[in-house]
């Protein structure tokens, strides 16, 4: 198959530390604002805001058969990381935002995060389950280290020793390895590392403000040093991009003290196939068009498939190779390990500050 993807703009290239410089149109707005190239020269550097967010709830039910999780925890929306490819980008849309320099740059903040969960685990109708850090943000963003939101949450989690389960691209994981090491004595806590490429080259463009590779994998050693289970993920993989890459990244990783890793392919949902695709066009014009047309070749002629069971992992040849690589690689430096569940055995509910064990 062979695919002439457009860019979504000719514009110049994103400012230092931002994945996009556009905004896309939000499909669900009427109304739009188009950039030119006049305005983009005296727009300046975007500098990030934050909003609160009043939500009344904290947690957030899945019932996907091929997420490992129920429960998940957003203690901001959007991201300030900027990776091109997140497929959480067009949740923004639904705020009346865009999926672009939006997405990275107005970060709404849950600041009544910490008493909403502490309320939801106190409540009758909670049983202890895993809940994961984070399904649709990086609980480790820059915006963290501001607010700490992160931290509170997890100090909750310890006080009611409900199991929590981290996945990040940020080294700042490790600031709270103080709470994560008790819980985790208990088997109450583990974290997992996002490895995307070693080369810091292209992370600094493709995740602009997330850690470089070398911090990853410094995260996943003082991690392991704590006694806290670390793995890797491989995620995205990036056909034509980062596939050769696996095995290294898992070697790296092993070396660093990882107990097991897993992957997930690359689908681009609504506009973010427009964002990459441009992302691609300023910073691998030479690689765009095979890249794209693999993505659509692993999603069956699309760019996104979301059906359960194939989303993950794709579809077809190219997939195939890709799960072999991976499976072989696991096996080779001692990451195909299946680690036990989460315990819950230790839960207690912390009501009005008295404890009612059970």
């Amino acid at each position: 198959m062979n695919c002439n993807f457009q860019s979504a703009s000719n514009r110049l290239r994103a400012e230092r530390g931002r994945g996009t410089s556009i905004n896309p149109a939000n499909r669900f707005e009427p109304l739009h604002f188009e950039q030119d190239d006049e305005f983009e020269a005296e727009q300046g550097k975007t500098k990030t805001k934050f909003l609160r967010d009043d939500s009344g709830s904290i947690l957030s039910s899945n019932n996907s058969p091929d997420i490992p999780f129920s429960w998940s925890l957003n203690p901001y929306r959007g991201c300030e990381h900027g990776c091109m490819y997140c497929y959480a980008r067009p949740t923004h849309e639904y705020l009346g935002f865009s999926a672009g320099l939006d997405f990275e740059s107005i970060i709404m903040v849950k600041e009544n995060a910490p008493e909403l969960l502490r309320k939801k685990l106190s409540s009758r109708s909670w049983q202890a389950e895993p809940v994961i850090l984070s399904g649709i943000t990086d609980p480790y963003q820059p915006a963290e280290r501001r607010f700490e939101l992160t931290r509170r949450c997890l100090e909750v989690f310890a006080e009611f020793r409900n199991p929590v389960s981290i996945i990040t691209k940020n080294h700042l994981v490790t600031r709270d390895i103080d709470i994560l090491s008790e819980m985790a004595a208990k088997n109450l806590a583990r974290v997992n590392i996002s490895v995307t490429s070693l080369d810091p080259s292209i992370t600094s463009t493709l995740e602009p403000r997330t850690s470089r590779p070398a911090r990853r994998l410094d995260a996943i050693r003082k991690l392991s040093e704590a006694g806290i289970p670390a793995g890797v993920m491989t995620a995205p993989i990036i056909p034509g991009l980062n596939d050769y890459e696996i095995p290294d990244i898992l070697k790296a990783a092993s070396e660093a003290g990882a107990v097991r890793a897993g992957y997930v392919m690359l689908r681009l949902p609504w506009g973010v196939k427009e964002l990459f695709a441009d992302w691609l066009e300023h910073h691998h014009p030479d690689k765009k068009d095979k890249i794209m047309n693999r993505v659509s070749d692993i999603r069956g002629g699309k760019l996104n498939d979301s059906t359960f069971g194939s989303r993950m992992k794709g579809e077809g040849e190219f997939a195939e190779q890709v799960k072999q690589m991976f499976r072989i690689a696991s096996r080779r430096y001692g990451l195909d390990n299946t680690l036990p569940p989460l315990s819950t055995d230790h839960f207690r509910k912390v009501v009005y500050g008295q404890q009612e064990l059970f």
